[in-house]
């Protein structure tokens, strides 16, 4: 069911990438940015961690290639270039702000830019001019990358601080794993879920509790498992507790909670794909890019309902692990499959597939852009992670 759901979505892919032809790139007097738009970031995804995944779903379908993911099917294919304004090799603060705010800062800096002075990202502008915002991550919501949208802090470690942004952000959703710092360094504050309550916005714990509040102006939603304290490592598999959910149920519970009569700006973070790749974990990097693709796969079906006023944008902060895939032997790689699960661990698999990667840390190397809807053709070729945001707002 899964292959013949990836060929219909393929087909209109292709459909796509016919009429993105009769595009120019540039934004004209006439063109606006479209009323729904989604920018999906893979945390640390940089375009070998795409091949991976890609050539596992291959070597799942008994081929040596050929299988793609849905994003990898747009029509717009660009890279963009990552360094910070301090270094060649950046963090997610200073790469999640050059996205959202369009201007490089030093590392470990959120919203702010080189000289300290405060930025304003596209979610806010977007906002001015009457769009409703929803910031969806895996991990937890005052985490680098999603706070470059709604937050400013000379420290990307200022995770309290962070927090309380987003009461102030006056944004319509979030949704993560839950919170890091949750009662402050010290642990001596009031819980940052009680002080974002206390400020006008519905926090929710459990997909029940989402699916009852649907409908609400505000709404913070937290795993789980990210309840009582520090949000954990998200996980699907909870033992004796409530299961968190995936990032494609809160994608989907975001679109319905904004609503089609409005216009949105939704950013959407998959930020596990960082995680696994520090930790040089092959086959959870692969798991959390198709769990990222299976999010995406709920903006193109809405995109397929509205492809005049949707426009989806995927790319990544930066490049982590310097993965590579050699020639592996697969007849080795079949005989020694683990048995009974089937699964492989972390050593033998990067060992017989000849994956490898090259540090535990992030790479200075450009990350793939691809694009689908209105607006598109803007994002073809080489650009800077700065340049996105007026590409976006069509300035």
């Amino acid at each position: 069911m899964y292959n013949i759901i990836r060929a219909a979505r393929i087909a209109a892919i292709i459909t796509a990438s016919v009429l993105a032809l009769t595009f120019t790139t540039g934004c004209s007097q006439e063109e606006k940015t479209p009323k729904y738009v989604f920018l999906f970031i893979g945390d640390g995804m940089g375009q070998t961690h795409v091949a991976a995944a890609e050539s596992y779903l291959s070597y799942k379908e008994g081929k040596l290639g050929g299988e793609a993911l849905t994003f990898t099917q747009f029509p717009v294919y660009g890279t963009c270039c990552t360094y910070s304004a301090n270094s060649r090799v950046t963090c997610s603060a200073a790469a999640g702000t050059a996205i959202a705010c369009g201007e490089k800062t030093n590392n470990g800096t959120i919203g702010l830019n080189a000289e300290g002075d405060t930025l304003k990202s596209v979610a806010y502008e977007l906002q001015e001019k009457g769009y409703k915002v929803g910031i969806i991550t895996s991990v937890p919501i005052n985490h680098a990358t999603p706070a470059a949208f709604y937050a400013h802090n000379e420290s990307r470690n200022g995770y309290y601080s962070i927090g309380e942004e987003i009461y102030k952000s006056g944004f319509n959703f979030f949704a993560g794993a839950g919170f890091l710092d949750y009662f402050g360094s010290d642990g001596k504050n009031e819980s940052i879920p009680d002080k974002i309550a206390e400020n006008g916005y519905t926090v929710c714990f459990s997909e029940q509790e989402l699916a009852e509040n649907i409908g609400k102006d505000k709404i913070v939603f937290c795993q789980p498992s990210g309840k009582e304290g520090n949000a954990k490592n998200y996980s699907l598999e909870q033992d004796g507790q409530a299961k968190d959910i995936e990032l494609s149920t809160m994608l989907e519970y975001c679109i319905k909670n904004l609503g089609t009569e409005n216009r949105f700006f939704i950013m959407c973070e998959g930020g596990e794909i960082d995680w696994a790749a520090h930790a040089n974990s092959t086959m959870e990097t692969v798991k959390d890019i198709m769990k990222f693709d299976k999010a995406i796969a709920v903006a193109y079906d809405f995109y397929l309902q509205h492809p005049d006023e949707t426009l989806i944008l995927v790319t990544a902060d930066h490049e982590t692990g310097g993965i590579t895939l050699g020639n592996a032997d697969w007849e080795l790689f079949e005989k020694e499959q683990a048995e009974p699960s089937g699964e492989y661990d972390n050593n033998s698999l990067n060992h017989k597939a000849r994956v490898r990667w090259t540090t535990g840390s992030h790479t200075g190397g450009h990350v793939p852009v691809y694009a689908i809807g209105a607006g598109a053709e803007k994002f073809a070729g080489r650009q800077e992670n700065t340049d996105l945001k007026d590409k976006i707002l069509c300035k």
